[in-house]
C-alpha cells in the first residue's frame, strides 16, 4: 500500500477556483489505471466526485459537479488533478484521492476497491 499525497486545498470565496493534486510520493513510482476523487461534506456520507482511467475514455463525474469540475491525469499515470471552478458553499468538504494500480474503473467507479488512498485535504468555500 502507498499513501498518496494531496495538495492544493484551502479557502476560497463563492465562485472561486482551486486545483487539487494527488500523487504517490517519491521515490515510489506507480502507474495507476484509475485515479479518483471523493469528498465528505459536513454531516454527510462520503461521495464520489470524479474518476479517470489512464487507458482513455470520458472521465466520470458526479451530477453535482458536472460542468464545474474537471479531472485529469498525467501521461506517466502517477498523478491526478482536480480542477474545481465555480465553487459554492456545498462544495466545502474534505477531498480525498484514491487510485488503483491494477485495474481500471467502470461506470460503477464509486464502489471500486482502490488500493491506495490519501489522507484528505480540506476545501472551504466561504461567502
Amino acid at each position: 500500500q502507498v499513501q498518496l499525497a494531496e495538495s492544493g486545498g484551502g479557502t476560497v470565496q463563492d465562485g472561486g477556483s482551486l486545483r487539487l493534486s494527488c500523487t504517490a510520493p517519491g521515490p515510489i513510482y506507480r502507474r495507476y489505471w484509475c485515479m479518483a476523487w471523493f469528498r465528505q461534506r459536513p454531516g454527510k456520507e462520503r461521495e464520489g466526485v470524479a474518476a479517470i482511467n489512464a487507458l482513455g475514455g470520458s472521465p466520470y463525474y458526479a451530477d453535482s459537479v458536472k460542468g464545474r469540475f474537471r479531472v485529469s491525469q498525467n501521461n506517466a499515470g502517477n498523478t491526478t488533478y482536480l480542477q474545481m471552478n465555480g465553487l459554492k458553499s456545498d462544495d466545502t468538504a474534505v477531498y480525498t484521492c484514491a487510485a488503483d494500480a491494477a485495474r481500471s474503473c467502470s461506470s460503477d467507479w464509486a464502489a471500486h476497491v482502490f488500493g491506495d488512498w490519501g489522507q484528505g485535504t480540506q476545501v472551504t468555500v466561504s461567502s
